[in-house]
């Protein structure tokens, strides 16, 4: 895990597989440019994580770039998730983007929700 010098806070990575799976999926959408992933108040645990995709970049947006993918993360929601891993799991139960948070000490069933 990087951390960043300036706020000494750890950063976000994204898996091969999240990058690869961003990339097919913005390559059908051309308006957009990235995926955004957002912490909001809310959940079954407290915080849920909102993904969509974007086709604007804000002032307070740190991106993570790989292998030609892009995710943005506001700075609010970077302090929920610094060390986080953003990942793409194909498996049995289905396709989803799954986020590793090493700061959430509960999360709910569907992967979606989670408390600090």
């Amino acid at each position: 895990m990087g951390v960043d010098a300036k706020s000494g806070m750890k950063g976000v990575e994204m898996s091969e597989s999240a990058a690869k799976r961003i990339v097919k999926i913005l390559a059908a959408e051309p308006s957009k440019i990235a995926l955004r992933v957002a912490v909001e108040g809310g959940g079954c645990s407290g915080f849920s994580y909102k993904m969509d995709l974007t086709d604007t970049r804000n002032d307070d947006d740190i991106a993570i770039e790989k292998d030609g993918a892009t995710v943005l993360i506001d700075d609010m929601s970077l302090i929920y998730m610094g060390g986080s891993v953003i990942d793409f799991v194909d498996d049995l139960i289905g396709q989803s983007f799954q986020i590793r948070n090493p700061n959430a000490v509960a999360s709910c069933g569907c992967g979606t929700s989670f408390s600090i």
